[in-house]
Formats: structure tokens, sequence, C-alpha cells
């Protein structure tokens, strides 16, 4: 025999002494090469058997201890992800805020806004409700709105925002960048959606009619009566009537009477204008997306303060200086001019009209007569009336 195989069979023989039962010892027993080679078969065939079972044993022993939540779970490996809600912001008008709806937006009760800065729609998809933590504001610009979101399951929900604006706003005087800031989170406080979007923000002084002048009542926001400048004026008119008073309407009168006195008070602002200065200025350009559609309306303080104005900044003036004496004072649009009126006395639907682009250069008459002619001139169906009081009653309130 080679003596190698007599070392490899030592060695052999203590790993099957390593495995045997204590009573067994195989060192010490003198054995024919023969029986050698048989005992090395049955020694293979042995530790082939145990590394078998070891092999086996160690993962049911696992198994085993998982115990059967464990098993459930991993006879579930296709269960389906939880669904998550689903946002779609959108800004302004196509990307632009205007003032004069933000102001007339931030001024609404939440659950009768038609107009907002910021809408936010929250898609659930899942079976079961959410509940949501949502703040927006403009970065610099506004404070921060907060709502509280309830979607129902596979349900989605609109929700418009409109944070108060800090005066800085609207005294901006240009088209401006400026960012949304848009965070929502759940009720345990864990922020699960935030982004921010680019936003533009308009001149104080721009005016979006909208199409087929849509919004055209909005031009009351520009009716200012308690504008320091307005009321400067006033105490100036008050010197071109007889008993230096600008009474506005008085209810002991007659209509007759009223109507009379509407006369001569309006004539007297009319006067105290042309001896101000007042002429016409065309200053109506904008800058920003929808000029077509959109342009730029002298505030009456700025007016009185230049002695400038067009047809729609003059009659946005005139309409303060009524509305300040309490009252009932209207713009009336035609194609590609405007007029100012007041009604003349309380109750009647009568109003006397001015063309207020003549201050500067005509007669009070000659005003009067003009404007009666150039809406006369008009089909009813393209002439525009805004009544001040029925934008107030609207929430259509001055800009700040």
């Amino acid at each position: 025999m080679d003596p190698r195989d007599d070392e490899r069979f030592f060695l052999e023989m203590q790993t099957f002494s390593y495995l045997a039962p204590d009573n067994i010892s195989l060192n010490n027993v003198d054995i024919h090469s023969g029986v050698r080679l048989h005992l090395l078969k049955i020694l293979s065939s042995t530790l082939q058997s145990v590394m078998l079972s070891g092999l086996l044993i160690g993962p049911v022993a696992s198994a085993a201890a998982d115990g059967p939540a464990d098993r459930s779970a991993a006879a579930r490996p296709d269960q389906r992800p939880t669904l998550e809600p689903t946002y779609k912001i959108q800004a302004g008008l196509d990307g632009e805020i205007y003032p004069v709806f933000a102001n007339y937006a931030s001024l609404q009760k939440r659950d009768r806004r038609s107009l907002g800065v910021v809408s936010l729609t929250v898609s659930n998809p899942s079976d079961k409700p959410v509940r949501l933590r949502m703040a927006v504001n403009i970065a610099g610009w506004s404070d921060q709105e907060i709502q509280m979101a309830d979607v129902g399951a596979r349900a989605s929900q609109t929700f418009v925002f409109a944070p108060a604006f800090l005066p800085r706003f609207y005294q901006n005087h240009e088209i401006t960048a400026a960012t949304a800031k848009i965070s929502i989170a759940d009720m345990s406080g864990r922020t699960v959606y935030e982004t921010t979007v680019p936003v533009r923000l308009r001149s104080s002084e721009d005016m979006y009619w909208g199409s087929g002048l849509k919004y055209a009542p909005f031009i009351a926001s520009w009716v200012t009566p308690h504008d320091p400048r307005v009321e400067a004026l006033l105490s100036q008119a008050k010197e071109y009537t007889p008993d230096r008073r600008l009474p506005g309407y008085e209810p002991w009168k007659t209509p007759s009477q009223q109507e009379q006195e509407t006369y001569r008070e309006a004539r007297a602002i009319f006067m105290a204008l042309k001896h101000q200065g007042l002429s016409y200025v065309k200053s109506s350009g904008t800058l920003g997306d929808h000029k077509d559609l959109s342009e730029r309306v002298r505030m009456p303080g700025l007016s009185l303060a230049e002695s400038s104005a067009n047809c729609i900044d003059a009659a946005v003036m005139y309409a303060s200086l009524f509305e300040n004496l309490g009252m009932d004072a209207t713009v009336v649009i035609v194609p590609g001019h405007a007029y100012a009126g007041v009604r003349v006395a309380s109750g009647p639907r009568k109003f006397l009209l001015l063309d207020v682009a003549l201050t500067g250069r005509s007669t009070f008459e000659q005003a009067v007569a003009s404007a009666e002619a150039g809406v006369a001139r008009h089909d009813p169906a393209v002439i525009t009336r805004i009544t001040i009081p029925d934008a107030r009653s609207a929430g259509i309130y001055p800009m700040p």
C-alpha cells in the first residue's frame, strides 16, 4: 500500500472518531488494508449523509422560527402597493396674478370663491378617504393661507386659495416675477408634497376685461371714494355751489328736486376738475400676456395728482367722487369709449351721463349732450353698464 493512503486513512478515521459516539474508538484498532478500504467507503457515505441532513435541517428550523404570521406574509408576494394622492396646481390666469382679482378673492368666504390666486386639485385613487393640511403663499408678497382637505375614496376635489397680500403688492406698478409655494402634510405633520410654481404679478393698475367684457364689473375696484385726493377735490367742488354744499341725495326732497340737486352737484364737480386742469392723456399700455383683453387704468388718486386721464380713468374718478357723496354712480362702456354717470334721484332708474373725456375742453352741458348722443348711437347689445352699488353687493370693493 502507498504510505500516503495510510495518512489519508488516519485523517479520515480522526474525522469519523469525532462524529462517532464516545464509546467507539478506532484509533487503536489494527485493521487490514482491505477492511480499511471498506471503512473508507462507509465513512464517505456517512459524511455525505450528515452534510445533506444539515442542509435540510437549516431551512426547516428557520421556517419554524418565523411562525405562522411570517409564512402568511410570504404567501402574499403580490400584495398591491398603497395608492397615494396626486396634485394639480394652477396659479393665476395662465400664471399671471392680477391684483384686482386677488383682492376680490381674498375678501370672499372660502366656500363662495369663484376666483382665486392658486387652485389645488387633489385626486385620491385609494379606497380610503384622506385628510390633508394644505398651505399656500406667494413668497415675500402674501400671508400664508391654510386649508384642511377631506377627499373621499376614489374622488377628486379642487381647493381655491386667495391669501391676503401685503401692501407692497398693491403699490407695484410693473409686472414682477414671484414664486407660489405649496406645502401639503398629513395629520401626523409629515410633509407628503411640496413644490414651488413661478408666477408673474401684474401691475396693480392692470385691468383684465376678458372676452366680451366678461369681467367689466371689476372696474368698480378702481372706484375709490375714500382716497384723500378724492376728498380734497370735493372740498374744492363745493365752492362751485351757491350754498357751498354737496349733500348728495336728500330724502325729504321730491324726485324732481333731487334731480335738480344732482345736476347742480355734478356741475360743481365738473367745474372743479376743469379748474384743476384735468386733460386727456392716454396711458393704457400694459405689459404681460393678454394685451388684447387687458389695459392699464389709472387709480383716481393718480389721475387727480397728475391732472391727466383718459376716458376710463376719468370715468372711475367721477364715480369715486359721486360714491363719496353717497350717490349711485355708474360706468358705461361702449366700443372704444367710456362714460361716467350718476343716478339723478334715489329710486328712479334715470342716470345723468357725462362724456368725461371732455372735462378739460368743453362745458358741462356739452359733456352731458355728448354722452347722451354717444350712447344713443350704439346698439344696446354692445353697451355695458356697471352700476357701482350693484358691484359692491357682488363683493367687488375698492383696491387698497
